[in-house]
């Protein structure tokens, strides 16, 4: 199930998946699951280095599909309630994990420098409420689109992670 709403600065979805919430927290906070969805279709993710802290960096590069194209981002955790809410921040950034501005990556004129990822998450009895909002994106900015397909892709890792244990 999918619900997806943006507002003026904001993208707001809501997933439920089949799989516990134990599981989906795994998915946002373990690299090695994290590389398997992120990113809109066909996309890769080469690096994934998650400090999984209150104030831990994290350094994230998305590849596109041909590889020619990567695009870097970092941020800070800034909320960590475990298996139910997880906060950070979202920034475009080098290689190195140096903020850089929104415009030397390609993005329009007042996309911000940095916005604001809120993920909770909802014990359903074996299925988890997932409610991600992205916060400071511009409604324009094809976020949330990205997003869903992020999250097709995590319903199926799921599907193959949650049918090996």
């Amino acid at each position: 199930m999918s619900n997806s709403k943006i507002s003026e600065d904001a993208v707001v979805i809501e997933r439920t998946f089949n799989a516990p919430q134990n599981l989906i927290w795994q998915m946002w906070t373990q690299p090695e699951h994290f590389k398997k969805w992120y990113g809109p279709q066909g996309f890769t993710v080469p690096v994934a280095n998650m400090d999984m802290r209150v104030g831990g960096k994290r350094l994230i590069c998305m590849a596109s599909p041909d590889g020619s194209m990567k695009m870097w981002t970092t941020g800070e955790y800034t909320e960590i309630v475990p298996t139910e809410r997880l906060v950070y921040t979202e920034s475009p950034a080098d290689e190195n994990g140096n903020v850089v501005s929104p415009s030397a990556m390609g993005m329009p004129e007042g996309y911000p420098t940095t916005t604001e990822v809120t993920v909770l998450l909802e014990d359903l009895g074996g299925r988890t409420k997932m409610v991600m909002t992205h916060a400071g994106m511009p409604a324009d900015s094809g976020a949330s689109g990205g997003w869903n397909q992020a999250f097709d892709k995590l319903a199926n890792h799921i599907e193959t992670v949650h049918s090996d244990q």
